[in-house]
């Protein structure tokens, strides 16, 4: 198939670039045109189902509602001229149709107004819900934010609508940052490798190409699935990396045929189907990587997932397409613009003489590189693991700084809250549920941690009344405290449902704030009622959870195909096997610094917090099949060797002079584009460019100048060697060694 691919892409080059083009302007129309992303969701967990409930009880998503501090220098928030300010401030909100409801510290219920004003700090809270879904709130939410201005007063907005809106700003401001500083960072690592311009430039193009249009995809898709605003940062991430690896690849072989001798239709034709065959088993290995998100289904890690493998294999798809078109229209301006260059005969370079010393001691070698990667890999075993909230922004940015103002000035307003929504069998409000509430309400006020209970049955005016006087007032309340019953009964209760707000002080990923939602859940019983818990806590013990109980079945996934392609590509099952635990321990090695950084607050972080629990799967998915760029690229160099000459310490030498100085090359590109990330506003997007940027490094490092060599010359002929069956298998598969690898 290689063989036969050259020579058809460089007859039809004009139309191969011609489709490219406009593949391109249709991807910037989808873009352009694109459904709105969220921060993305996981479907049917308890924590969503409870929502659900919360969202039948108060007639909208709790999320819809968001939180605007007005402050003033000098005005009283009790006097007239800061309730005008207030006032006029809001007045926009009121008659917009999009927005539900405006509750200020003029209209609130009696039982909310203390808490909507502070005097010492002179600030005052409004309450803005707005229609419809979650979703429709936030695409919303900008342009009514727009309208709350005001000359006098000074004026945050913090909350879930807040949080959401503004991180999705605050990534594609990201975004833009890291492509803008990595593009120039891997042109000057590829004009440093190739010594000519136009080489140089065809990798960066490619990379822009495959990135365009997996974000265009992504963007069409978004019409009809729930994609989270992380996948075009994922997209991007990945993207960029592979395309410029794969041009690479692809390039440096055609350029070494060249150098060869070769006439430039030939050079083409053997640079795709050595090196073409390298790229479509890494696009492969990085596509089934991050396949193994699928497991995840119903969640955004899913979404992601088929994001990645769709810039993977766009960027595999271009490397042999549009790239040899365009090497076929240069011919010889491939080197146009050329830079001076130091040749090196083969067998002399330094990375054959480093090889040939490691594997004179190859012990030596292995031994401590191994410690080294263990060493770097023991702080995984303190894993802790959240959601991400608020606090993964930046304290310049509107919503982090409106929380850290609610925390200062509204504490009670801003303790983690849970939300126990509970079910009966019939209404609510009857004496046996509103006793059934009184229980549990005392119940769960008992449990360590608890600051406050906030239900129907609880009034802190009132703290000692009994059982039976909270039934008696629900079921039949006096004139003089209808209208307090009913709006309290507004927010906690309608039909067969109920809720109860649970207070605490610890932040919502503290082990007592988890501790406690599953010491509620231990006990669902209200009556003849069931509950459920929702929050911020729960979601994250509910994410977690989730995220646990399918990484195995992705793991074992990705390991398992990527094994049987690999066995496909070099005919040993020793290799594939050998392959898999150098990748587990390179990916180890960079989870232990990851957690060392972000978690435990080293090196350059500020505010050291848990880890969001899709980081680790989604960077082994995506690290995996990156490292096995490398691995193809150097195994297949040692299998052609082998080939040749039947010896296996020769083999190792000539495959790794003839592929560390591109591999090392290809790696400075990932970790250039991966560290541009890692100067994101957002944590969870800069540890990702961090954790990819340590693993491309200590795998290109590490592993395959240390690990690889030194392990190749221990195993010796066994590296090459497979049951008679399998290869016949292998043969009737059309992958026998009748084929050439490059």
């Amino acid at each position: 198939m290689f063989e036969r691919l050259g020579p058809f892409i460089s007859r039809n080059r004009w139309p191969t670039l011609i489709f490219s083009g406009a593949f391109l302007l249709v991807s910037i129309a989808l873009l352009l045109r694109g459904g709105l992303l969220t921060t993305g969701h996981i479907r049917g967990l308890e924590a969503e189902t409870a929502q659900a409930k919360v969202t039948e009880v108060l007639g909208h998503p709790l999320a819809t509602t968001f939180v605007v501090i007005f402050q003033s220098d000098t005005l009283d928030p009790d006097g007239d001229a800061f309730e005008r300010a207030m006032n006029d401030a809001l007045a926009p909100l009121q008659r917009d149709p999009r927005v539900l409801s405006v509750v200020t510290p003029a209209n609130a219920p009696p039982f909310l107004l203390q808490s909507l004003t502070n005097s010492d700090a002179r600030a005052a809270l409004a309450m803005i819900t707005l229609r419809g879904e979650e979703r429709d709130a936030l695409a919303a939410y900008p342009s009514i934010r727009a309208e709350l201005q005001s000359p006098t007063l000074h004026v945050t907005a913090t909350g879930q609508l807040p949080f959401v809106s503004d991180l999705d700003r605050t990534l594609e401001k990201d975004l833009v940052r890291a492509e803008l500083l990595s593009m120039p960072l891997a042109l000057i690592v590829l004009l440093f490798v190739f010594r000519s311009v136009v080489a140089a430039a065809l990798p960066v193009g490619v990379g822009g190409l495959a990135v365009v249009g997996a974000i265009g995809i992504v963007m069409a898709l978004a019409h009809t699935m729930d994609l989270a605003q992380y996948t075009v940062n994922v997209c991007s991430l990945i993207g960029l990396g592979v395309a410029i690896d794969y041009s690479l690849f692809t390039v440096s072989r055609y350029r070494e045929e060249l150098a060869a001798g070769a006439s430039f239709d030939d050079a083409l034709n053997r640079a795709v189907s050595t090196a073409g065959r390298a790229v479509a088993f890494s696009g492969a290995a990085v596509a089934t990587g991050l396949s193994g998100l699928l497991f995840f289904e119903g969640s955004y890690l899913s979404a992601m997932g088929i994001g990645g493998a769709i810039v993977a294999a766009l960027a595999a798809i271009f490397a042999l397409t549009f790239l040899p078109a365009l090497l076929s229209v240069l011919g010889p301006r491939i080197d146009a613009w050329k830079l001076p260059r130091k040749a090196v005969a083969p067998g002399t370079g330094r990375w054959h003489a480093l090889a040939l010393r490691v594997m004179k001691q190859p012990l030596l070698f292995l031994l401590p590189t191994l410690a080294v990667l263990v060493f770097m890999g023991t702080p995984f075993l303190h894993l802790r693991m959240s959601r991400a909230d608020v606090r993964v922004l930046t304290q310049e940015v509107e919503a982090r700084r409106g929380f850290e103002l609610l925390k200062r000035d509204f504490p009670a307003l801003a303790r983690t809250r849970h939300v126990v929504a509970v079910e009966f069998p019939s209404s609510a409000l009857s004496a046996e549920h509103v006793g059934a509430l009184y229980d549990l309400s005392r119940r769960i006020a008992k449990l360590p941690g608890v600051v406050e209970v906030q239900s129907l049955v609880d009034n802190p005016n009132q703290p000692n009344m009994s059982r039976a006087a909270w039934q008696a007032l629900i079921t039949q309340p006096p004139p003089l405290f209808a209208k307090q019953i009913a709006e309290a009964e507004a927010l906690t209760a309608r039909g067969n449902l109920a809720l109860l707000y649970v207070l605490t002080d610890g932040t919502p990923d503290s082990e007592p704030a988890r501790t406690l939602v599953r010491t509620i859940r231990a006990d669902r019983h209200a009556g003849d009622g069931s509950l459920v818990v929702t929050g911020e806590t729960a979601m994250d013990v509910d994410t977690t959870d989730y995220v646990l109980a399918r990484a195995p079945r992705a793991v074992a996934f990705v390991i398992v195909v990527t094994m049987l392609m690999l066995f496909m590509l070099l005919g040993s099952v020793v290799l594939p096997v050998k392959a898999v635990v150098m990748n587990l321990l390179s990916i180890a090695g960079s989870f232990g610094a990851l957690v060392w950084v972000f978690q435990d607050g080293h090196l350059f972080v500020r505010e050291p917090r848990p880890i969001e629990p899709s980081l680790p799967v989604l960077l082994f998915c995506a690290v995996f099949g990156l490292s096995m760029d490398y691995e193809v690229l150097m195994l297949t160099r040692m299998k052609e060797s082998f080939a040749r000459s039947g010896d296996n310490t020769a083999a190792v030498a000539d495959g790794l002079e003839r592929s560390a100085a591109l591999i090392t090359s290809a790696a400075a590109i990932m970790v250039s584009v991966f560290s541009a990330f890692a100067l994101a506003n957002v944590i969870l997007v800069q540890a990702m460019g961090f954790g990819m940027a340590l693993a491309v490094a200590v795998d290109a490092t590490l592993v395959r100048v240390l690990l690889v060599p030194s392990t190749m010359r221990l195993f010796g002929s066994l590296n090459w060697w497979a049951p008679a069956p399998l290869l016949k298998l292998r043969r009737a598969l059309g992958f026998g060694e009748a084929q050439r690898h490059g």
